[in-house]
């Protein structure tokens, strides 16, 4: 594993790693939109930060659960609807169309490389600006969602409470009280976000669809992820037992330090846009 390299020896020994592959797949997390003002989970030793998140198991069989989820996501989501791709998000789609890196994978379920202009983003954990009917099936978009939160809600309208990652706030107790969660327009059913749970399972198609592409890729190169998460992980386990090297753009501790070829410890968002300039792209 790479240590302690000086600011130059990064670009340099990540910008030699890009050159000698050819399909190399990119698997991002958190880090990556923290420059984008979305709390990251984790601190830079791998610890989870704040309250426990939602969990899907509990999600579906507890009306409390529910109404918490909700009313914190009623209040956080605005902050995460407003956020803006930042330079690192632009820099890995600069660097997919120049064939520097090919295909990619995103832990985040925030929409920002879309909006950066990557194309084809499989996204592991979903899309938080969908929001889909577990009775019926239908979709939404969770800006409609917002709109109808806050009509039946106007207590909560303009509350102040602390950000936490991927559009959840925290709120205190007092202020779930009277909060009415959505209800499907269509058959009154329970309305779920669009994302994967934690505790629930990414789906088989998607998971297959991932290991397809790190199948058919040469090398790995993650980016602001810490990897403590088993759906992340198992890309660089993957890639490490068919002899693929890995690389790795975070700042702070990974599950797979032992595995990498090349670490920079770095903001994404400071980092990317400088590797994209050594590499002659954009």
């Amino acid at each position: 594993m790479a240590g302690d390299l000086t600011d130059h020896d990064s670009l340099e020994r990540m910008a030699a790693f890009l050159q000698r592959h050819q399909r190399v797949l990119v698997l991002t997390g958190a880090g990556i939109s923290t420059g984008s003002g979305i709390p990251g989970y984790r601190d830079e030793k791998g610890v989870r930060r704040g309250t426990p998140p939602t969990q899907g198991p509990e999600f579906r069989k507890s009306q409390a659960a529910r109404k918490r989820y909700w009313a914190r996501s009623m209040v956080g989501y605005p902050l995460l609807s407003r956020a803006q791709p930042n330079d690192a998000h632009l820099a890995v789609a600069d660097l997919t169309r120049a064939g520097v890196v090919g295909a990619l994978i995103t832990q985040n379920v925030d929409g920002l490389h879309q909006r950066a202009g990557s194309i084809d983003v499989l996204e592991l954990h979903g899309n938080i600006h969908g929001v889909v009917c577990l009775d019926c099936h239908a979709r939404f978009s969770r800006a409609f969602v917002q709109s109808v939160l806050e009509e039946v809600n106007p207590a909560l309208l303009g509350a102040s409470a602390r950000p936490l990652p991927d559009g959840d706030a925290q709120l205190s107790l007092e202020m779930l009280e009277g909060f009415r969660e959505p209800a499907c327009v269509h058959c009154g059913g329970t309305l779920k976000p669009d994302v994967v749970f934690f505790g629930d399972g990414v789906p088989a198609e998607c998971t297959t669809r991932a290991v397809r592409m790190m199948d058919d890729a040469d090398a790995l190169m993650v980016v602001g992820s810490s990897l403590m998460v088993f759906s992340g992980f198992r890309f660089c386990r993957m890639a490490a037992q068919a002899g693929k090297p890995i690389a790795a753009v975070n700042l702070g501790k990974t599950r797979a330090d032992d595995m990498l070829s090349v670490k920079v410890e770095d903001a994404a968002e400071r980092f990317l846009p400088r590797l994209r300039e050594l590499l002659g792209v954009g």
